[in-house]
């Protein structure tokens, strides 16, 4: 994974995360004061560790309407989206969020992701009039709670990373990573890789709606997607867990989750909420009953409703 420290890194009190989170701060020196900040709806956190990946070309949202689970041909100039590319199976293979300037489709992906995600997309151009570039060296992406009341997608905004600095001066006060993920989890938002595995289908973790249009055109993995939402219950599902707070620690992303001793699903990312102490996300079996209180670590676990197990029932046809 290429390394792009933050300028921000250099601001007082700031930490850094770690893991592929490594190249921005994870606090300022209060996660929980940073947490309450931006719920009053001010200022920002930075992402510029996120891949960012550049498609031009007047073929280009034609083109990834067809190979994308989101409906892009006549996405309007600096509307926010979000969208996925499924394997041919259903399963989630990229996840990014992305806005059309009017000249190009602008995405942001997971830190590590972009150039796989420019090399599928390369292989996919064919005879369309696209070009794909990464972007990350010249474009940083930032949320800010401000951003989600202006109506732009989620508050992620993208910034020239040469103007950073001078971002941050304008947009402050700076709230680190651990303040939004806490509140990513809360909000029951999963993160591609951390929150997924290789057999995660959209159903199971709440993306249809977000980033799965229903009512478009064909695209890879469709089958699955639609045959689950119409007709089925998806395998397993999205939950958020409540930890015991007792211990000062959380579970390792993809450590094993278990119920009387038996492995069920496992868990993804975790933060400690200035209001509702350790949380974290999990993939369980759609089987687990709703109420079990279950195991991650030695920790008992309680579970609150992200993706319901009965997904699909909801909407099947009438006969």
């Amino acid at each position: 994974m290429r390394s792009l420290p933050s300028p921000l890194l250099d601001l007082p009190g700031a930490v850094a995360a770690d893991g592929v989170d490594r190249d921005v701060a994870a606090h300022y020196g209060s996660f929980n004061t940073e947490q309450r900040t931006l719920e009053r709806g001010e200022g920002f956190v930075d992402l510029s560790h996120r891949d960012v990946v550049r498609i031009s070309g007047p073929d280009r949202l034609t083109w990834l309407h067809s190979l994308t689970t989101q409906h892009l041909e006549s996405l309007a100039p600096k509307a926010w989206t979000g969208g996925l590319i499924l394997s041919p199976q259903g399963h989630v293979e990229h996840a990014f969020v992305g806005v059309d300037d009017g000249e190009s489709f602008i995405a942001h992906t997971e830190p590590g992701a972009g150039a796989a995600l420019v090399e599928f997309l390369d292989r996919m151009r064919f005879m369309m009039r696209v070009e794909v570039t990464e972007a990350t060296d010249e474009l940083a992406v930032t949320w800010r709670p401000r951003a989600v009341e202006e109506r732009l997608y989620a508050g992620y905004e993208l910034v020239p990373r040469d103007r950073l600095t001078s971002y941050a001066e304008a947009a402050g006060p700076a709230c680190g990573l651990w303040a939004f993920e806490a509140l990513r989890i809360a909000r029951g938002e999963p993160r591609l890789g951390l929150d997924t595995d290789h057999r995660t289908i959209p159903n199971e973790v709440g993306w249809i709606g977000s980033s799965v249009h229903l009512d478009k055109g064909c695209y890879r993995g469709q089958e699955t997607v639609a045959r689950v939402h119409t007709l089925g219950r998806p395998p397993r599902r999205l939950t958020l867990l409540h930890l015991d707070g007792s211990e000062n620690r959380l579970p390792a992303i993809g450590a094993s989750l278990t119920l009387d001793g038996k492995v069920v699903g496992f868990v993804g990312t975790s933060a400690r909420h200035h209001e509702l102490g350790p949380i974290a996300l999990a993939l369980v079996k759609r089987t687990v009953p709703l109420d079990a209180q279950l195991d991650v670590e030695g920790m008992p676990a309680a579970q609150e409703v992200v993706v319901d197990p009965e997904v699909g029932l909801h909407v099947r046809p009438l006969r």
